[in-house]
This record gives C-alpha cells, sequence and structure tokens, in this order.
C-alpha cells in the first residue's frame, strides 16, 4: 500500500490511496489537484471513500466522475440523502476492497451523525479518519454528542499503536498549542510541538494517545468541557 497527501483547499488533505496500478481517492475537496496527481502516479482510479457529507469533504466527486465515469463512491447509509452520487453504502463492520487491500469501516458519530473512517490493517495499518479525529485534535461535535463523539475517538484509540492516522485537515500546529494549554506538565506535547513540520500528515495512534487532549480526558464530560473550549481557544 502506498498513500499520497494532496492538499487541497486552504488546509484539507484528499488522499490517494494505492494497492499496485490501483487506486481510490479519500475525501476530494476539490477535484483538480487530485486528478494531477492521479496523473502523474500513472493509477487507475477505482474509488471515492467519503469519511462524511460535508463540502469540504466532497466538493470534487462531480469532477472527479466526469473525468473518471462508473467508479463506486462510498459513503455511510444515513448520507445517501445527503451524498446523491454515493453507489455503495456502509456501515460499521462492513469492508472495502482496493486490489489486496481491504479499507473495514468504522462508524463514527460526532462530528456528523454518517462519519466514519476507513481501517487499513496492511502492515503498520493506516485510517483514514476525516474530521473525527485530527493530529493533536478532533473535530466539532455538530450532529452527534458529546458522548457519541468521545466513544467515537476512542473506538479509533484502540487501533494498534502504530497504525497511521491520515487526518482530514492540517491543523495541528493550533492543536498543538491547546493541547499544551490544556495538559501543562506533559512532555510528549512539548516536544512534539518542538519537532513540528508540515505536512504533519499521517500522525500515529500511539502519538495520538501521547499527546491529544481529546484522547486524555478521563470521561465524556471532561471531553464536553475540552471541546467547548477548544471552540474559543486562541
Amino acid at each position: 500500500m502506498r498513500v499520497v497527501a494532496i492538499p487541497c483547499l486552504s488546509d484539507n488533505y484528499a488522499y490517494l490511496v494505492m494497492d499496485g496500478p490501483r487506486a481510490a481517492i479519500v475525501d476530494p475537496s476539490e477535484h483538480a489537484p487530485v486528478l494531477e496527481v492521479v496523473k502523474r502516479e500513472g493509477v487507475k482510479l477505482e474509488a471515492i471513500w467519503l469519511t462524511h457529507h460535508h463540502w469540504d469533504h466532497t466538493g470534487g466527486v462531480d469532477g472527479i466522475l466526469a473525468a473518471h465515469p462508473g467508479i463506486a463512491v462510498v459513503a455511510h447509509g444515513s448520507d445517501k440523502p445527503r451524498i446523491g452520487k454515493a453507489t455503495l453504502l456502509v456501515d460499521e463492520g462492513d469492508v472495502v476492497e482496493l486490489g489486496s487491500l481491504r479499507a473495514k469501516i468504522l462508524h463514527n458519530p460526532g462530528h456528523t451523525l454518517g462519519a466514519i473512517s476507513y481501517w487499513i490493517e496492511d502492515g503498520d495499518g493506516a485510517v483514514f479518519t476525516g474530521d473525527t479525529l485530527f493530529a493533536a485534535g478532533c473535530g466539532r461535535v455538530f450532529e452527534g454528542t458529546p458522548e457519541m463523539m468521545f466513544a467515537s475517538l476512542h473506538k479509533i484509540a484502540a487501533l494498534p499503536p502504530s497504525t497511521r492516522v491520515y487526518f482530514g485537515h492540517e491543523y495541528t500546529a493550533a492543536n498543538l498549542k491547546f493541547a499544551a494549554h490544556v495538559e501543562p506538565n506533559n512532555k510528549a506535547i512539548t516536544e512534539r510541538a518542538a519537532k513540528l513540520s508540515v505536512p504533519s500528515t499521517p500522525s500515529t495512534i500511539a502519538d495520538e494517545l501521547a499527546t491529544n487532549p481529546f484522547l486524555l480526558a478521563t470521561s465524556a464530560n471532561e471531553f464536553a468541557k475540552r471541546r467547548e473550549a477548544k471552540n474559543t481557544f486562541k
């Protein structure tokens, strides 16, 4: 498996996932940079894997389908009304395949009710988390509840520590600043901030367990307080 991060918009990442000449794209917010990388890599695009319905993760779908008609568009079943081009609706525990790769679906309600991650248990492993789990952070709770989001984060955090985390936005510097604020005695956060480079994707589950203030919260109530504080932190 190879993964190429594709910067999109101002701070989004789409990801080209490849198994030999076969490829899928995760969360294309726009089509032009994605199509450029697909051409450069010389691969055959077979699917679009969407983590949730927000426009900054789906905006490139139409343009990609115009260039690659007939490819699969994967989304959570509950997002069908909002992702009209979806052709394969999935839920917790389902598997989507790309060549020899098998991506298991983790349903992660919280940011949106239909948020999903794609976990590939190949080598060290990889998980594509959209706006659920970020490097040293997490997405806002828009459609679910703090309890849902807390459970979703810990579902992802239960993956093997070596698993690479491919997240949806380059928010890592700001996230580490907030992490240091709420976990002032955590040396791992200080060390991670000192070594930060951009792009910061991928992280690992081990990194997040050590430095992510939302995973370090000991309860859903503490998580909710931290998430609310992050909304106004500067």
